[in-house]
Formats: C-alpha cells, structure tokens, sequence
C-alpha cells in the first residue's frame, strides 16, 4: 500500500514559522511522500517561501509541489520555486517526477492549472484577445499535464498522481459560491487527468469547497486545502509497491 500525504493553502508568513513542522515531522510514520497543493505563501514573496522551505528541509519522505495563485502574486514566481527546490521539494510545473519510498515508485505529475469553469458552463477561445488568452492559459496547463502524466506512463510507476492547485472538476467545489467556480478551475484539466491516466488527483484552492470528488473517467479527486481538510495534511492510500511477500 502507498501512502500519499497531501495539503494545500498552508498560506505561510513569518509569524506561522514552526506550525507546521512538528505535524511533518510525522510523516514518517504515516507516509511515503508530501504532495503540496499550491498556496503555499501569501503572497509569494522569497521571504514567505523562505518560512516554507524551514518547514520541509530535511524532512524524511519526498516532498512534491506545485505553486498556487497566491505564490504569483508578488510575480517572483521562479525565485519562490528555487528557495523550495534549495530546501528539497521538487516543484512541478507542466513536468513529472518519479520518487521512491519504501520500494515503491510514486509518479506525480504537477502543473498550477487556471480557470475558465466546467462543462456547460465555462469559458471560450472566442472575442477579445484577453478572453482567448484566459482559455488558452489553461489549456496550455492541461495539455502539459497530460504531456506529463502520459511520461510517467513510460517510466513503471506504482502509481501515477496529478497535483494541481485549481480543481479539475466541480464536485469538489460543492460549498463555494455558484458565480466564482469559472475563477476556480477547468473541466480541461479533468481531460488531461482521464486521458493521460492518473490514479488520484490532488488539488487545492477551494477553501470553502469539498474534499471527495472524482472525473468522468473515474478518477478519484481530492480537495486537500487545509480550510477544507482541517489538519496539517491528510494520508491517501493507493494500492501498489512490493509485494510484502517477496522476500528482500
């Protein structure tokens, strides 16, 4: 069995250094990897990414990330990236990586996503320029999400994961206002779940949203924003790894 920890929307600043490492310093007994939905600043500035990097440097299982709208708004988002991947994470943005944890290899491919709403009532490539631009955003996040979890296809993982910080589908949006779902994902990146093949999506981002969903295909989606989950970060359970039979 693979155990996949996962958070979102920890929103750190200075005054919150050491929340949340004392719960991290945990996941050893409960994890095999730390998946980070975006969010993970306030307002993404190198010295609020510098409060999270204290809180994972060092931490006995792999942590994976993905930046979150929050992590852009000072526009440093590379500088934000490279203090995280200084402190070990690896941040994904339309790529995948392949870590290994307790025999297993855990897929997990990574993008921030964008927005543009869900089936039947989103946003389309058409009129102003900026309106295409917004559409095309996405999709351009979707496509390199497939791109990446189809890589991982190729590449005998135990399981493959899609981390996003917009939400893929709207069941996981249920509690958030009607009028901002368009503002909190894209049925696009559902697509690129089902068609590029993932065993679990993990997202953020909703914080007054719900944590089950799944896509079309069937793919069992996660809202793991803290607001929603509640606690420093909740454990999945993906089947897959060695087989506890065969002997070392």
């Amino acid at each position: 069995m693979i155990r996949v920890a996962a958070v979102g929307d920890i929103h750190m600043a200075p005054e919150s250094q050491g929340t949340l490492r004392p719960s991290f310093d945990t996941l050893p007994e409960c994890a095999d990897v730390l998946l980070l939905a975006g969010d993970l600043t306030r307002h993404g500035t190198p010295e609020e990414a510098a409060v999270v990097a204290r809180e994972i440097e060092g931490l006995a299982v792999p942590v994976v990330a993905v930046l979150g709208n929050h992590d852009h708004h000072d526009e440093r988002p590379e500088e934000v990236t490279a203090i995280l991947r200084d402190a070990g994470a690896h941040v994904l943005e339309g790529e995948a990586v392949v870590v290994t944890a307790g025999g297993a290899r855990i897929g997990v491919a990574g993008t921030k996503g964008f927005g543009g709403g869900f089936v039947g009532r989103c946003a389309g490539e058409f009129g102003e320029p900026l309106m295409k631009e917004f559409v095309r955003y996405t999709r351009r996040s979707a496509d390199a999400l497939h791109g990446a979890l189809k890589d991982l296809g190729g590449r005998d993982c135990d399981v493959r994961i899609a981390l996003t910080h917009f939400a893929p589908v709207p069941d996981t949006l249920a509690g958030e206002p009607l009028e901002i779902y368009p503002f909190l994902g894209s049925y696009l990146l559902a697509e690129a779940i089902d068609t590029g093949g993932a065993d679990l999506a993990v997202h953020g981002h909703a914080h007054a949203g719900t944590e089950h969903g799944m896509t079309s295909g069937g793919v069992r989606v996660r809202n793991v924003a803290q607001p929603v989950i509640g606690h420093a970060f909740h454990v999945y359970h993906l089947p897959g790894g060695p087989d506890p039979r065969q002997g070392a």
